[in-house]
């Protein structure tokens, strides 16, 4: 081979080199670029994704709140339930005074069977006495 030869041999060869260069670059500023808008996408997700965390967080403590509330609606209703049944031990013998009047229940039977004193018998016999 000449000298020539080799030159363009050479040239040829260093020519190969500087387009595969190139093209390496440009095939890393692509991937570059690709990996920005990837990136960018990611990014948007995250953002979207943290706010739907928080609008789930913000949701269950107003759950919690509500549950609250809810629980101590219960409670006072369980206490004026207790409230009323303990009303209604009360009122129990007059009740049970009455229904025995109406079977034909004697002063000395609710006396002694609802625990009544003489004269709430005479009154519960006058007052449910002979319909």
């Amino acid at each position: 081979m000449d000298e020539r030869s080799l030159l363009l041999l050479l040239g040829l060869l260093l020519g190969v080199l500087v387009a595969a260069m190139i093209g390496g670059i440009l095939a890393q500023r692509r991937l570059a670029q690709r990996q920005l808008e990837q990136e960018a996408r990611l990014s948007g997700r995250l953002d979207k994704l943290a706010q739907k965390l928080t609008e789930y967080q913000q949701s269950n403590i107003r759950m919690g709140e509500e549950l609250i509330t809810l629980r101590e609606k219960i409670t006072h209703l369980e206490n004026k339930q207790q409230r009323l049944e303990q009303q209604d031990l009360h009122t129990m013998p007059y009740n049970q005074a009455s229904r025995l009047v109406g079977m034909g229940a004697s002063l000395d039977d609710l006396m002694q069977s609802c625990g009544l004193t003489r004269s709430e018998a005479e009154l519960m016999l006058k007052l449910h006495g002979n319909k």
